[in-house]
């Protein structure tokens, strides 16, 4: 599984948090835990395989949001109390 951070630049308030994370969703209907972030700039989800960063950049882009990249880093999920 792994951790994608898209950095997105725009966002001013809770509606363009939850417009990027639908936004997300919709490209990537196999992403789970979406979540955006103004004061971070940023929208992160969780994902089991390979993604089309482009994809993902048309639907950000489409959303009238500045796409600013992406990362993504292997996610170990941690058990009950972080073990």
């Amino acid at each position: 599984m792994q951790k994608v951070t898209v950095k997105i630049d725009g966002m001013m308030c809770g509606m363009c948090e939850a417009h990027v994370a639908d936004a997300v969703r919709a490209a990537l209907p196999q992403a789970k835990k979406v979540k955006a972030s103004r004061a971070h700039g940023e929208a992160t989800f969780l994902i089991d395989g390979g993604f089309d960063a482009e994809t993902l950049k048309k639907a950000v882009d489409e959303t009238g949001y500045t796409f600013g990249g992406v990362t993504s880093e292997e996610y170990k999920k941690h058990g009950l109390f972080g073990r």
